[in-house]
């Protein structure tokens, strides 16, 4: 019965679309979520969600793609939060909550300018799987491919960044630019991820994740391995459950990330007893 309700699934185009974008983007969360928790900047991922909501509606009351309205808006954003950080003396939570509630506040301003919620704006808050294009398929498999790539290709140095920031000033590395691209790949991800789980979900990818796979892992590429399996899975299995059930895919994505934690968690002190 099962196999077949996934099976026609399959047949719609959007389910594809939505599996592949999916993919693309929680793995693309997967590989930032790690060095984003250890940094302890796991909230800027809610904080730019909050940012991509206001960008969302400009592009909206100005008939624009929210996508491109978004992305260069939110970069700017993430920049603001790190500049605050850096020359205001401003704790990075402080930072993130200084943006992001000025963000919600502009939003909500303009939808209510722009005649309050409509159904393009609702759904990049909660996500929306119908609305998933071509375009932004091949953006998220550029995305993907350009956060993997980076990922091994800066592994070394964000490493270092990520567990001594000091060290890695004495070692001679630009550790400002390496948490700048760190910041925009996670900006460019936020803005494309709100179409699969909506803006109000999107830091759930980043974070539950890389959490559940610190529960297991003993080392920290094990981490990536394990927060890319448990994010991946869980965006292609809610996308069946939500279709199967008829649910809001984005709150079931969320509920099957819960459920690897407590599960990832109980292994831990029933199993690993660490």
């Amino acid at each position: 019965m099962i196999i077949n309700e996934i099976a026609q699934a399959l047949s719609f185009s959007f389910i594809k679309r939505a599996i592949l974008s999916g993919i693309f983007i929680s793995l693309s969360c997967s590989f930032l979520g790690p060095f984003l928790v250890l940094k302890n900047l796991s909230l800027i991922g809610d904080g730019l969600a909050h940012v991509a909501f206001a960008t969302v509606a400009l592009g909206i009351m100005f008939s624009l793609s929210p996508i491109l309205v978004s992305v260069p808006l939110v970069i700017l954003a993430s920049s603001l939060i790190l500049k605050l950080n850096e020359k205001a003396n401003i704790d990075g939570d402080a930072a993130i909550g200084l943006v992001s509630s000025l963000a919600v506040a502009l939003g909500v301003l303009i939808a209510s300018l722009s005649k309050g919620f409509n159904v393009d704006l609702f759904s990049f808050l909660f996500g929306n799987i119908l609305i998933i294009t071509e375009g932004e398929i091949i953006m998220s498999g550029i995305l993907c491919v350009t956060v993997v790539a980076g990922v091994i290709l800066f592994y070394p140095d964000l490493f270092t960044i990520t567990y001594d920031e000091e060290f890695a000033v004495s070692q001679g590395l630009n550790v400002r630019l390496l948490n700048q691209l760190l910041i925009i790949l996670t900006s460019v991800t936020i803005a494309l991820g709100i179409r699969i789980v909506g803006t109000m979900l999107i830091s759930s990818l980043i974070i539950f994740p890389a959490v559940t796979a610190l529960q297991i892992s003993s080392g920290f590429k094990s981490t990536l391995a394990f927060s890319a399996l448990f994010s991946s899975t869980s965006v292609v299995l809610g996308i069946f459950v939500s279709y199967i059930l008829d649910i809001p895919t984005g709150a079931t994505i969320v509920i099957i990330n819960s459920i690897y934690f407590i599960g990832a968690f109980t292994f831990k002190k029933l199993v690993l007893k660490r």
